[in-house]
């Protein structure tokens, strides 16, 4: 694609429209901050947000840039397989719905994990969010790298190719910091309503354009992907090598969701912001249907484009959908999408920016400062930390390379192999009392670092060769079992470490 085409692409109107979005969601968010009285308003909103508005929320975040851009490219590659794992995704929240959700509801927590404090003790607490943040730093840097994929097609013909990529990064973080520091939570969750609404319309506005694009419409594109095995649903493969099968997506994809949404920060942090328990719940678990539907919308586009492109090989898989905004939207629409995925990626990068300065502040901060420190001093530090976090994310986005493997792919890897040890770390504290803290230390320690070797004993083989042999039983697993392995070998390892001293007199109840 040449520069011609990119500026014909991309035109005065797409730029007035991405630059209107831009400042009124930048001005909104900055808004919606100026009553903040203390850290507890900056993080969770004092606990006044509407279920339906933290249900947006919760979808807006878990989307990001990449279900935009890298979902599409999943179905132009292969099928609607990708659901399985989505159905998956819904069962996970129900069970955290009524298992983890009422005990966070009842601690009036701001981090999900105090709850570990609570049962273990401070440095259960400090370690599990240590590897929250290590975990959501790496994952949201390469989700802030997707996006500056379709940022960099447009800016391209205006800046040197080799700060093409850097110049986007830059921009769109700035943009959301902006309002992320200012108005906390209460911007965060109300600006991610309007981001969803606004990625939505994106997306549906892409259905109908296909369908103008093609001969036929959809009712042709449909018969031609039946034709090619396209519109299967369900694979009911069971190795352990495929990641979008029935048996990896309903249990894999359970388990992963199971720590996304009840050992992650991010999102629990979201849930704390809704006034009840049964808000919390209906948020969870509508949020769950609402991505099964987003899930479908983003790989019927790529169906689209692959009869639309008649199976055109790209470079790369995450360059599909980019492509076919920028050379044949038309004006106006291209701003739309463009910014539908910008606010994609926003709405991920402002809350991992408040979540991750919430853990650090309440998990790290607070107990080393000790109970003597007033809101208003809180307050102050959390936006210091918001600022830390900032720069870690923009830095290890910068320092991201792309690879032949879509975006989604990686990132999801990423907090798969992580997860597992969080989550094994709260069923451990849940469900076997005789543990104490070295136990769960112990256990997730154990369940991170097998679980490492195990997602990257691919590239361990390829780069010590003598490590093939007994690596190879791991390689190719997929990663929708990467939490299920990971938690069974946490739970594992921590029962057994209690067996190995006397049970407490009574065990701390969660």
């Amino acid at each position: 694609m040449s520069s011609t085409d990119l500026q014909n692409g991309f035109t005065l109107l797409d730029w007035g429209i991405l630059i209107v979005y831009l400042a009124g969601t930048t001005g909104l968010g900055v808004w919606l901050g100026r009553d903040q009285k203390d850290a507890r308003d900056y993080f969770v909103a004092d606990g006044s947000i509407p279920w339906w508005a933290v249900l947006f929320s919760i979808v807006a975040t878990e989307t990001s840039a990449l279900t935009f851009i890298s979902i599409p490219g999943l179905a132009y590659l292969g099928d609607f397989t990708f659901l399985q794992v989505a159905t998956g995704y819904l069962l996970g929240r129900i069970v955290v719905a009524y298992t983890l959700l009422p005990r966070y509801s009842e601690g009036q927590l701001v981090t999900a994990y105090a709850l570990l404090e609570q049962r273990f003790g401070l440095a259960t607490r400090r370690f599990a969010s240590v590897t929250f943040m290590v975990t959501r730093a790496f994952g949201d840097s390469v989700r802030i790298f997707a996006t500056a994929i379709p940022i960099g097609l447009i800016i391209g013909p205006f800046v040197p190719a080799e700060y093409v990529t850097p110049v986007a990064i830059l921009s769109l973080g700035a943009t959301t910091l902006l309002y992320t520091y200012h108005g906390g939570m209460r911007a965060v969750v109300w600006t991610d309503v309007i981001q969803t609404f606004v990625y939505l319309a994106g997306g549906l506005g892409a259905v109908y354009l296909i369908g103008a694009g093609v001969d036929g419409g959809w009712t042709r594109i449909l018969a031609d992907a039946g034709a090619a095995g396209k519109l299967r649903f369900i694979d009911t493969y069971t190795g352990i090598d495929r990641p979008h099968t029935l048996f990896a997506g309903l249990l894999g994809g359970g388990f992963l969701a199971m720590a996304s949404h009840g050992a992650d920060q991010l999102i629990v942090q979201r849930l704390l912001t809704a006034g009840s328990l049964r808000d919390s719940r209906r948020a969870l678990i509508g949020s769950g249907v609402a991505v099964i539907a987003q899930f479908a919308l983003f790989l019927l586009i790529g169906v689209g484009l692959w009869s639309f492109y008649q199976g055109r090989t790209f470079s790369a898989p995450d360059k599909i959908f980019p492509t076919f905004i920028i050379e044949e939207m038309p004006s106006g629409m291209t701003g739309i999408v463009i910014a539908a995925i910008l606010a994609a990626a926003m709405s991920t990068i402002s809350g991992s920016l408040n979540s991750l300065a919430a853990a650090t502040t309440h998990d790290l901060w607070v107990p080393l400062r000790g109970k003597g420190t007033d809101g208003a001093d809180l307050l102050r530090v959390s936006k210091r930390f918001t600022l830390l976090w900032f720069v870690i994310l923009i830095g290890g986005a910068l320092l991201y390379r792309a690879e032949g493997t879509p975006v989604v792919v990686v990132a999801l890897s990423i907090a798969s192999f992580t997860y597992g040890g969080l989550l094994g770390g709260f069923f451990l504290a849940m469900l076997w009392p005789r543990a104490i803290q070295r136990d769960a230390i112990l256990g997730m320690s154990v369940g991170i670092g097998v679980m490492s070797v195990i997602v990257f004993a691919g590239r361990l083989a390829a780069a010590i060769p003598a490590l093939a042999g007994p690596l190879a039983p791991f390689i190719g697993i997929a990663w929708p079992w990467f939490v299920l392995i990971g938690t069974t070998i946490t739970l594992t390892t921590g029962i057994l470490s209690s067996l190995t001293h006397d049970a407490p007199s009574r065990a701390p109840q969660v």
